[in-house]
């Protein structure tokens, strides 16, 4: 579509009729320079002047030329511009943190899949879900932590998400030490995500046990958490009646989760639980993106600019041209000797 940027710029079409109108003629009081040679001048560039006059009249082509130029000036001052089709530019609008226990109770074959019966630890049920939660999480920025005796990075925040499945795959049992520190965990990620643009932070937390290597309590670290404005949700999928590490407590994940606004779930023994979990977590933090539309512009106030300095050069060289052919052709004068009076002072 065609639009002008500056369409007020219009009005400025009828300022030289008002100005003839309103305006009085400028009449200068100077005294004028006798030419006596001003007819043959006028006659030389094709002009006739008034009768009694000491200016030339305008002849039909600058009276045309004139409001045609003043018209392309103000058509170039609106800025005529093309708008061209829409561009959409979309960026995620939510960061997603997995963050998932490595410690040694995650070895335990207490996963069963129910179509096949087959027993795997729990590392690998939840390896296999998150690989599918993550393939299906096409417009979110995802990145991993892995926590044992300690927290650490697995995978940046990204929307390489073939490379969050490779890294995904490598981790292994007690690559973070035997213990649990999930206080830890979360404190390391509230730092990941610090500087995330994005208006939604959420980190889910999976893990068998309880905390017993944070150097920082899980409840305080999720108050430092909510200040950051991070959801988490827990997911607890190892023994509730379990005794020393391998127990799960459900009731402080359940209490991580309140402080932040997130939800806590459990998954105990099925990988078909799992999956649901998974499933809820993807219904209740659908795809979330930012769509920015630009649309291309291409100014043209250059066109009506151009045309203008054409047509006054064309004219130009017209009237040059037609003064050349009316001139008369005069033979050149025989030389005389002139001679000058000189007179020298004292």
């Amino acid at each position: 579509m065609w639009k002008f940027d500056f369409p007020w710029a219009f009005l400025l079409l009828p300022v030289p009729i008002l100005v003839w109108w309103l305006v009085p003629a400028y009449r200068t009081t100077a005294s004028a320079v006798r030419m006596p040679f001003f007819h043959e001048i006028a006659g030389a560039v094709g002009e006739k002047p008034a009768p009694g006059g000491v200016r030339l009249r305008s002849n039909w082509l600058q009276r045309l030329m004139t409001p045609l130029l003043w018209a392309l000036l103000v058509i170039a001052a609106a800025k005529p511009v093309y708008v061209e089709a829409p561009v959409t530019h979309e960026e995620p609008a939510r960061d997603l943190m997995l963050a998932i226990d490595l410690s040694q109770s995650m070895s335990t074959r207490d996963f069963v899949n129910a179509a096949t019966g087959e027993r795997m630890d729990r590392l690998t049920a939840v390896k296999r879900v998150v690989a599918d939660f993550v393939a299906k999480r096409k417009g979110d920025r995802i990145g991993l932590v892995v926590f044992g005796q300690a927290a650490y990075p697995q995978a940046p925040l990204t929307l390489d998400h073939d490379s969050v499945l490779v890294l995904l795959n490598q981790m292994q049992i007690g690559m973070a030490g035997p213990r649990t520190a999930i206080g830890d965990a979360i404190g390391l990620t509230v730092k990941l995500m610090d500087n995330s643009p994005a208006s939604e932070k959420v980190l889910i937390l999976l893990t068998d046990g309880n905390d017993t290597a944070s150097a920082i309590p899980p409840e305080q670290a999720a108050e430092i958490a909510k200040g950051h404005k991070l959801v988490i949700h827990t997911i607890g999928i190892g023994d509730p009646e379990a005794t020393g590490e391998d127990r799960v407590d459900l009731e402080a994940l359940q209490h991580i989760a309140d402080i932040t606004g997130g939800r806590a779930f459990q998954a105990l023994g099925k990988e078909e639980d799992l999956v649901d979990v998974y499933k809820t977590l993807d219904r209740i933090t659908p795809d979330k993106v930012k769509r920015e539309i630009y649309r291309p512009q291409r100014d043209f106030f250059w066109i009506p600019l151009a045309v203008a300095l054409l047509i006054f050069k064309l004219y130009h060289c017209l009237a040059l041209l037609i003064a050349m052919l009316r001139s008369p052709r005069r033979e050149p004068a025989p030389e005389r000797a002139t001679i000058t009076e000189v007179s020298h002072g004292n």
